[in-house]
């Protein structure tokens, strides 16, 4: 049974930064590409990033591009969100995926999500 477990959340002011992690069980997780989505209240989930299963290719949303990290290590079977400069916008509850294909990345697998609060 493929599970993803996310961790890392909370309430953090802006400007602050926060790390996401989330781990993989029941697959292997240098055979999937990895990402992160976010949905925020009254809106529709949204992509953040993904990395390829290598590590060695990474694709991010344009809002996050330059404050969000992606990264993984597949000998732990996790994957990472480092994220940085945070605004009030980064509000959400960030779900971990695991996907078949790295592009585009829609997510065969999914976690339970960890709430981001971001005040202003």
């Amino acid at each position: 049974q493929v599970q993803l477990v996310e961790s890392g959340g909370g309430l953090v002011q802006a400007g602050g930064s926060l790390r996401l992690s989330c781990v993989a069980s029941g697959l292997s997780s240098s055979s999937y590409a990895m990402g992160w989505f976010r949905q925020a209240p009254g809106k529709v989930r949204e992509f953040v990033a993904a990395i390829s299963r290598s590590g060695s290719s990474t694709t991010y949303t344009d809002s996050v591009k330059g404050r969000f990290t992606i990264s993984r290590d597949n000998a732990k079977n996790t994957e990472y969100l480092q994220m940085n400069s945070l605004k009030p916008e980064d509000t959400a509850v960030y779900y971990c995926a695991a996907d078949n294909i790295y592009r585009p990345f829609r997510g065969d697998y999914w976690g339970k999500g960890t709430l981001v609060t971001v005040s202003s």
